[in-house]
């Protein structure tokens, strides 16, 4: 490597890794195929070697290329966290802010919310991301983090929300016409909606609640937004937050007694935000906002 490539080159080279082609890479960007071609070709210079394996099924990283597509993602974090840091001005809340949250929280919670955030502070962008993977906040993939787990990193700001109550429920409609079960074990004889792949904290709740186990599921799905559609569509029986089920009169709680799950709730923010006004408002309306789920869910 004779110099030091154009930050540019590095962009356009994830983009070809990420969408597989030049012409997926070129609408991502916005660019022409060619100029996608030409970036690749100047990069593949720079270094000395091939990153790519072209064939009619598109491209593919080499060895090399794979090494470089983690420190190509690093700049490209870094690059949307300068731009979301300049967008701001000192002490005022306006600028980007990027939350990541659950699925379920970032639809059914947040847009009241980040509504009422957006007409305090008209100046203020949010970037909303849905993930149930863990954000992590120490790279800066987000900054703010709404979480259903503890934080186990360090250097964050975390603040502790009243837990969000989980339950099974039902369509009336659907429970009218196959009957409501009386014990978990009278769910084998219903419709059961809930997961496909386990995660650590599934095997936690099935050693619980066996009857909740993959094998009995009549629909299996991993989005919790599907699950809720299902529940919410008359599939059958599934898992849902209280405080949902509790504003729509067509879902009806079943085996109350049996099955409750409390997760815990937390808004976490990287410290280096705390002086960051755009970052603080935001964290701070929804640490308020996301509090009334847990007291809602808990009958508070």
């Amino acid at each position: 490597m004779n110099a030091e490539p154009d930050w540019d080159l590095y962009r356009t080279f994830l983009a070809v890794v990420q969408e597989g082609s030049l012409s997926g890479a070129a609408r991502r960007l916005g660019l022409t195929q060619p100029t996608v071609a030409r970036h690749v070709d100047e990069l593949e210079r720079a270094v000395g070697a091939d990153l790519f394996l072209r064939s009619q099924r598109g491209l593919a990283p080499t060895d090399i290329g794979l090494e470089l597509k983690p420190h190509a993602e690093a700049l490209a974090l870094e690059a949307a966290t300068l731009w979301r840091t300049a967008s701001g001005r000192p002490g005022e809340v306006r600028g980007a802010v990027r939350v990541s949250a659950g699925e379920i929280v970032g639809v059914e919670h947040l847009p009241p919310i980040l509504t009422q955030l957006r007409r305090q502070h008209p100046g203020l962008v949010v970037e909303l991301v849905l993930s149930n993977t863990v954000d992590d906040l120490l790279r800066r993939e987000a900054d703010i983090a709404v979480r259903m787990v503890e934080p186990a990193q360090g250097a964050l700001l975390a603040r502790r929300l009243p837990p969000v109550r989980l339950g099974l429920h039902a369509r009336r409609d659907y429970l009218d016409q196959r009957g409501t079960p009386r014990t978990l074990k009278a769910l084998a004889g219903h419709d059961v909606i809930g997961f496909d792949r386990e995660t650590p904290a599934i095997r936690a709740m099935v050693a619980r609640y066996p009857a909740l186990s993959r094998f009995e599921f009549a629909l299996r799905a991993d989005s919790d937004l599907a699950q809720l559609a299902a529940i919410r569509a008359g599939f059958g029986i599934g898992v849902c937050q209280v405080s949902i089920a509790r504003r729509d009169p067509n879902l009806v709680r079943v085996l109350e007694a049996e099955v409750a799950i409390d997760l815990s709730l937390w808004v976490v923010m990287h410290e280096d935000l705390k002086t960051s006004a755009r970052c603080k408002a935001t964290f701070d309306a929804l640490a308020t906002g996301l509090q009334a789920i847990g007291q809602e869910g808990s009958g508070a």
